[in-house]
């Protein structure tokens, strides 16, 4: 199932959690990059015709309607089996959601990340609970019952009542997808960089420790179960048949093109990547990226193992890694498949080294 991904930066405010390469920047720039991204489309030669499109970023539903419209009229393939747009809570209403849906979008991503106000207060967030249940509303009436719902387990000032609380409005909104994210700690965001030197702004002195964020995400896993929520990758949870078409595809090494700054692109053999700027990807012109070849051998085990299906053999030549990972219990075997355990999960970057960077 191929897909194409669209990166746009731009927000109205920088999170103090978000190491993406997206801020605010000034309106002039906004503009150029619509039109780099529109040449950007113009020139691409489709080796296929996408099924999927995700708006990322950034926050694309800031995005003008006309502009959606005019990028999204560049792909081929309408109406595809699902297109998503990524939307910050308090952005939405009724008119831009109609733009949306004639543009083609019927699947929309909601960056909640929490419910709290303690806890949004100091991740530069604006929005409250009520914001996300009136957008959810906006959406569901204008006949886009397909949303995501994204939370983020480690914010400062997050105790287990708080994050049961979050879980309760889940619960009570009833999405049919929900995406939870353990908070990443690097120099890329403005908190992991605090938390990196010890210091305290940003709420950093007030985030739990890692035992408890742990905890937290195997309590959605449990929670999120029991309202028919499952796990299908590490981060994803999905009832039935609501499974993200578009993401599942990274997992499975399907091909995708990605547009835009810092987007990514494979094509089933070699990878490749645009500037990581929106300035340098507006300045660079339409230059084509330097190709790297694909680890074929290595990918369909540190990606498929994201997935809670796991992958199915020849486990060559990883079968002793392999082996030693399920007698840790962090690996199961089921006939010819594998997955990672529960406690393989949480432990997963541990894993997933064993298969990265080794010459096969």
């Amino acid at each position: 199932m191929p897909g194409v991904y669209l990166s746009y930066p731009f927000c109205a405010q920088k999170c103090t959690y978000c190491n993406f390469a997206s801020g605010v920047f000034p309106r002039e720039l906004e503009s150029r990059y619509i039109d780099a991204m529109l040449a950007e489309l113009r020139a691409t030669e489709w080796p296929w015709t996408p099924e999927t499109i995700y708006l990322g970023g950034g926050t694309p539903s800031q995005m003008d309607p006309d502009a959606l419209t005019k990028l999204l009229a560049e792909i081929p393939g309408r109406e595809w089996s699902e297109a998503t747009m990524e939307a910050a809570p308090g952005s939405i209403t009724g008119e831009k959601v109609e733009a949306w849906r004639r543009a083609g979008i019927n699947r929309v991503s909601l960056g909640v990340q929490s419910f709290i106000a303690k806890e949004l207060s100091r991740t530069g967030r604006k929005h409250t609970a009520q914001t996300v249940v009136d957008d959810v509303a906006i959406l569901r009436n204008a006949g886009i019952a397909n949303i995501n719902l994204d939370l983020i387990a480690g914010l400062p000032f997050q105790t287990r009542e708080s994050w049961n609380q979050s879980l309760d409005w889940i619960e009570r909104i009833g999405a049919p997808h929900v995406s939870v994210y353990m908070l990443e700690v690097d120099d890329d965001s403005n908190l992991g960089r605090e938390l990196l030197v010890l210091g305290s702004r940003y709420g950093a002195a007030a985030v739990p420790c890692e035992d408890d964020i742990a905890a937290f995400y195997e309590t959605a896993v449990e929670r999120l179960k029991m309202m028919g929520i499952d796990r299908y990758e590490i981060s994803n949870f999905a009832r039935a048949g609501h499974e993200s078409r578009h993401n599942l595809k990274y997992w499975r090494r399907e091909p995708y093109l990605g547009f835009g700054a810092d987007a990514h692109s494979f094509n089933g053999e070699s990878r490749w990547q645009n500037p990581e700027s929106a300035e340098h990807y507006v300045g660079q012109g339409h230059v084509l990226p330097i190709t790297l070849p694909a680890d074929a051998v290595a990918e369909r085990f540190f990606l498929g193992l994201r997935l809670t299906e796991g992958i199915k053999g020849p486990w060559h030549p990883f079968a002793d890694s392999i082996r030693q990972f399920i007698d840790d219990g962090l690996l199961e075997q089921s006939g010819d498949r594998i997955r990672l355990t529960d406690r393989g999960v949480m432990l997963s970057n541990e894993v997933f080294q064993e298969f990265v960077g080794v010459q096969v």
